[in-house]
């Protein structure tokens, strides 16, 4: 709506990733970025969705307010104050990778012990749940199999999921599957 009245034009804005090729055409003057969860661009705050939404929202009162109050509202509403993986709305590279916590360590320039206390420490968060998130990600995803999904979270066996979905989430990876995933094909 913001583009239509003209109130974006030469404005770097940021827009769902189904929707981008859709806004480009139709409003050439923009800079639609592709892949980034929110921008600001003068006086205009852009974001890629209602989860995105809530990103930008939480940036805005650590812009506000500090980093301690952002992150003491993403604990109450339970959101991460910054989504892992960067600032991406989807990125099919990384979800292919198996995130092993030594490879996540190693990415970070850290030791394994120093990347669970970073974690902790800035997100409140471990590798493990890190690992489970990129689980329910592919669960959601049409066509996948739990056994695909297990590999490729990092978890290694469906044993290994099973075990994490029931200790974290109190659902079998199929449960969640059936509940979340776009269509409906599990493999255990």
């Amino acid at each position: 709506m913001l583009a239509r009245a003209g109130l974006l034009d030469s404005e770097l804005v940021v827009t769902h990733w189904a929707d981008v090729a859709a806004l480009r055409a139709e409003h050439p003057c923009l800079s639609v970025l592709d892949d980034a969860l929110h921008a600001r661009d003068g006086k205009f705050y852009t974001s890629a969705g209602i989860s995105a939404g809530m990103d930008l929202a939480l940036s805005l009162v650590e812009e506000d307010l500090g980093r301690a109050a952002a992150l003491a509202v993403a604990k109450r509403m339970v959101l991460f104050l910054k989504r892992p993986g960067g600032q991406r709305q989807f990125s099919s590279e990384l979800l292919a990778q198996s995130l092993d916590i030594g490879q996540m360590a190693s990415a970070c320039a850290l030791s394994v012990r120093s990347l669970y206390r970073k974690l902790r420490e800035e997100a409140g968060l471990t590798p493990a749940r890190l690992r489970l998130e990129v689980a329910c990600m592919l669960l959601e995803q049409p066509g996948m199999m739990v056994k695909q999904v297990a590999r490729e979270s990092g978890h290694g066996t469906q044993y290994n999921l099973r075990r994490a979905f029931a200790a974290q989430l109190g659902v079998l990876p199929s449960e969640y599957q059936a509940r979340f995933a776009c269509t409906g094909a599990s493999g255990g």
